[in-house]
């Protein structure tokens, strides 16, 4: 159990960062370049973890990098990069505490991993409030941001339970770094031919770049796939719904973005669905098994 809160807190250092990011690259980043935006988040942070951890890939993880960086990297970071420059913080944020549920249903697909009641109850929550918090706000939702945001998180939610069946398979720093790499270099030659010359940074935005490489990138993600190897799927996607509450009261206390009784509402849902899951078990396959022959 100790364990477990341990790992857990180390996990959600990773959404409450992402939950901060959507603020940083609406307000300082330079808009209409997601591709090279999400290039410079990736590269930085791939080149980062490496330094820490030089290991190379071996094998079949070439090809695992360029998938895993493709979904959990390359193509997530350009969408959110979308997401956070056409909705408020609170709105882009939250449409991604639907994770939770997407990723217990690819956890129960592809590695035998079945929720418990409390675990899918708290993920109803989180979306019954990520509902009241999206839809209920005083600015107009713009659309698109919201496609984005839902691209966003099928696909790092497959990616992420993808990088759970393969965590044995190599270092978590060095998978880390391979797949923030291979999505990056993979973003280069699309961002060259859609965007053209890359966006002029002025000092404020390389400060902003910094600190979206180094904490909302690299010891994020660091943190988030360390808490995967040791967590069941369901419990780190419930976990992830701290990025929308950090993006509502981040969006609110500095954005000065209004909180209406009905956002409150869905916050309080939100945080009441964490601890619920937080509370549950998950069945595997075997668990299945070793349960009908008791019986």
């Amino acid at each position: 159990m100790e364990a477990n809160l341990r790992w857990s807190l180390v996990t959600a250092v990773a959404p409450i960062a992402w939950g901060t990011n959507y603020y940083v690259t609406r307000e300082f980043l330079p808009a209409g370049h997601p591709l090279y935006g999400a290039a410079f988040r990736a590269l930085p942070a791939g080149l980062l973890l490496l330094a820490v951890r030089r290991e190379l890939p071996r094998g079949s993880w070439w090809g695992k990098s360029l998938l895993l960086g493709f979904l959990n990297m390359g193509g997530f970071f350009a969408l959110v990069y979308v997401a956070a420059q056409r909705l408020p913080t609170s709105a882009a944020s939250t449409v991604m505490a639907t994770a939770p549920l997407v990723m217990m249903l690819f956890a129960w697909a592809l590695i035998a991993e079945r929720p418990g009641p409390p675990q899918l109850t708290g993920a109803g929550l989180g979306v019954a409030g990520v509902s009241l918090m999206l839809l209920t706000g005083d600015v107009p939702v713009d659309a698109l941001g919201v496609a984005a945001s839902v691209a966003a998180m099928a696909m790092s939610s497959l990616g992420y339970v993808l990088a759970k069946r393969w965590s044995g398979e190599a270092d978590v720093l060095a998978s880390t770094a391979w797949q923030l790499l291979g999505g990056g270099l993979m973003l280069l030659p699309f961002a060259a031919g859609v965007e053209g010359s890359p966006p002029d940074l002025g000092p404020q935005a390389l400060l902003a770049f910094g600190y979206v490489t180094v904490v909302a990138t690299a010891l994020a993600f660091a943190a988030w796939f360390a808490g995967l190897r040791r967590l069941p799927a369901a419990t780190v996607g419930l976990l992830g719904l701290l990025n929308p509450v950090t993006g509502v009261l981040l969006g609110t206390a500095i954005a000065g973005e209004t909180l209406t009784f009905r956002q409150i509402c869905g916050l309080l849902l939100t945080l009441a669905g964490i601890l619920l899951g937080r509370r549950g078990g998950f069945l595997t396959a075997r668990d299945e098994g070793n349960s009908a022959g008791s019986n």
